[in-house]
């Protein structure tokens, strides 16, 4: 969706509370160009109403009186990661001028797309499938805490699906718990000898509304379901799904199955599933790409938390994922062990949201375990900046935009592997809404210049000729220590490069910590081998103007490669082995078999799969496009005075740490 505009809302006369303690309810509507209001409505004004609640009355009786049309609302099938009664605000609303989509009585918008649009537009359907495996692969649905990782039942079972008692869908079905019942019956009679699983609903799991089955119910083959597993989860295992008219019957059309439905929910009567209650306006057949494509892609008013805005669907998966991802690694709590005093706010604000992180030295029971990088304890999961880290350098204490996280070992290291190299390996063949999102990042990266500390300065005249980037490096760093046993010298390193490259232009470019007088790795005098020193000059602006990048192990021959810049590695970075750099140092073994990734893999795996990220602005949990947006325009937090203080003594350590190691 677009933003429809504010400049002349129309006026939405509403009679429920609801309307007006919702301060994102008000925001979307008023984004999509409507004015809540009080009063009696004239003319062209409009009466909103949520769905068909048991307030809805008031509205309706307006509506009629005053002549005035209505406006039926409700939440959009991806709400958030709680039921709305937590509190939540939702992602998105469903605004319909015709009918409400879960009441088969009457026309709503959504069967007017499904039976008038022609769904046949190659980007639009692409987009749906796109949309469709990120909902599977994340186990996003209209509540998405879930656990992926929780044991469903062992397969082979029909699945049948509870909803809240009194819930507005249910009663426009004209169903109530005989009807349920009913379908339980039939579940049993078409299956005489299947385990019948009864999954009970998000919402009386969390003790808000009762559902329809009882306990009494589940007796014999037949048992409940009230694990923490997600709707996807319960699918696969699934022989056959029954339902009235919950949305876990769309979901599972989406999976691939044809379920049995006794409502008239918007998904039943086009030819994908078996109807109880027939619907005959509704005659068209319909693949179930296509049914996405109306019913998630077309219909819904999908909200961008980040930015205040109306978006699109993919906009809407990126927030949820990352929201996910951070509720389902940290609702047990952190312990985090070994962290200096300057880190523990951001990874307060990274890992703290459901549980405040215990600074410990030691593990805590029931909750998660992480440490700094190698120095994490055996077992526990190592942290380290992420790859587009910052707007200043990490050494200056300035926040980061991003962190990883990694159970296996750590990126840098490739002595053991890491979660990043199997993601490397997994996705070498990405999906193709992958290396579309992948392809779009890198031209937003490269566009823009970004990288990961950002920083700002003046690019010198270059010396004209082939010029070779050679970025320098910490040399205690623990990647070079790791991933470069041959060469851990910067001095080497050039006399390497001119040795090899006798007639190119040679740049040396000193790590920016070094630069700063915070880390050691200074050359005494690189003019020996380089023909040109670049100091406090941008690396998004230099990259451009040269011919080939030679590292050890920096991130900057990464950097280089999104720009389609040859990169030759002494070390092992986790970016070589994979056939994409030249490869002068030893590289892992296991990097070299199996598919080569594309540079698409190689990022995606990189930039969207393996860091967390946080944006500074809301707080929230984000995908790795929100941070493109803060590192371009957005304001971002600066160290205030006791971490200058702390990053200035840092540096006084780091250089007489230097100077006795000479």
């Amino acid at each position: 969706m677009t933003d429809a505009g504010e400049s002349s809302p129309r006026r939405l006369y509403v009679y429920n509370a609801g309307f007006l303690r919702q301060k994102r309810l008000r925001r979307i509507l008023a984004l999509s160009g409507y004015r809540v209001s009080l009063g009696r409505p004239s003319g062209d004004d409009l009466v909103g109403v949520w769905g068909q609640s048991p307030y809805a009355h008031r509205g309706e009786a307006m509506a009629v009186r005053h002549g005035s049309a209505l406006v039926r609302i409700e939440d959009a099938f991806l709400r958030s990661l709680h039921p709305g009664r937590s509190g939540e605000p939702p992602l998105g609303l469903l605004i319909d001028h015709s009918g409400v989509h879960f009441d088969g009585r009457t026309p709503s918008d959504l069967e007017h797309w499904l039976k008038t649009h022609p769904l046949d537009d190659h980007a639009l359907l692409s987009r749906a499938r796109g949309a469709m495996a990120r909902l599977q692969a994340a186990h996003l649905s209209k509540y998405s805490a879930t656990d992926p990782e929780a044991r469903p039942p062992a397969p082979g079972y029909v699945l049948v699906i509870d909803q809240t008692a009194g819930d507005a869908s249910v009663k426009a079905s004209g169903a109530d718990r005989n009807r349920f019942l009913e379908m339980l019956y039939w579940a049993q009679e078409e299956h005489p000898h299947a385990r019948i699983l009864l999954r009970t609903h998000p919402e009386t799991l969390a003790g808000h509304r009762n559902g329809h089955f009882s306990p009494e119910d589940a007796h014999g083959r037949i048992e409940t379901c009230d694990a923490a597993a997600s709707p996807q989860a319960l699918l696969e295992g699934a022989i056959a799904v029954y339902t009235v008219s919950s949305q876990m019957g769309f979901e599972a059309i989406l999976a691939g199955h044809r379920p049995r439905v006794f409502g008239q929910p918007f998904y039943a009567g086009w030819g994908l599933s078996d109807d109880e209650v027939p619907i005959a306006r509704r005659q068209r057949s319909l693949t179930r790409v296509q049914l996405f494509a109306a019913a998630m892609i077309l219909y819904p008013t999908w909200y961008d938390p980040y930015r205040d805005r109306l978006c699109e669907i993919e906009d809407v998966l990126g927030a949820l994922e990352a929201q996910v991802r951070a509720w389902r690694e940290d609702r047990h709590g952190w312990t985090a062990t070994g962290m200096r005093l300057w880190k523990r706010g951001a990874l307060q604000g990274f890992f703290g949201g459901e549980k405040p992180v215990v600074f410990s030295d030691a593990a805590t029971d029931g909750r998660r375990h992480m440490g700094w990088g190698i120095s994490a304890p055996e077992g526990a999961t190592c942290v380290e900046d992420g790859f587009l880290r910052s707007r200043g350098l990490g050494a200056e204490l300035v926040a980061p935009l991003s962190l990883v996280t990694d159970d296996l070992g750590i990126y840098y290291d490739p002595t053991r592997p890491s979660r990043l190299e199997r993601l490397i390996a997994q996705q070498a063949q990405p999906r193709p809404d992958q290396e579309d999102r992948a392809r779009r990042l890198i031209t937003r990266l490269t566009s823009g210049g970004l990288t990961k500390y950002n920083l700002s300065g003046v690019l010198p005249e270059l010396p004209e000729g082939h010029r070779i980037l050679v970025p320098g490096q910490v040399e205690d760093d623990a990647s070079v220590r790791l991933g470069s046993p041959n060469m851990s010298c910067n001095a080497d390193l050039l006399a390497r490069v001119r040795a090899d490259n006798p007639d190119a232009v040679i740049l040396w470019k000193p790590h920016p910590d070094v630069e700063a007088g915070l880390r050691p790795g200074a050359v005494e005098d690189p003019g020996q081998w380089a023909d040109l020193t670049l100091t406090n000059t941008p690396m998004g602006a230099l990259l451009p103007l040269v011919q080939e990048v030679w590292t050890m192990t920096s991130l900057t021959g990464f950097e280089a490669l999104l720009r389609g810049i040859p990169v030759a590695t002494l070390g092992a970075p986790f970016y070589a082995g994979w056939g994409l750099t030249r490869d002068l140092g030893p590289v892992p073994a296991r990097r070299l078999a199996g598919p080569r990734p594309s540079l698409e893999a190689l990022v995606h795996a990189t930039l969207i799969s393996y860091p967390r990220y946080r944006d500074p602005v809301t707080g929230l949990p984000c995908p790795v496009e929100v941070i493109c947006d803060r590192l371009e325009t957005g304001p971002l937090p600066r160290p205030g005075a006791g971490l200058r203080a702390l990053s200035k003594l840092q540096g006084l350590f780091a250089s007489q740490s230097h100077l006795w190691r000479r």
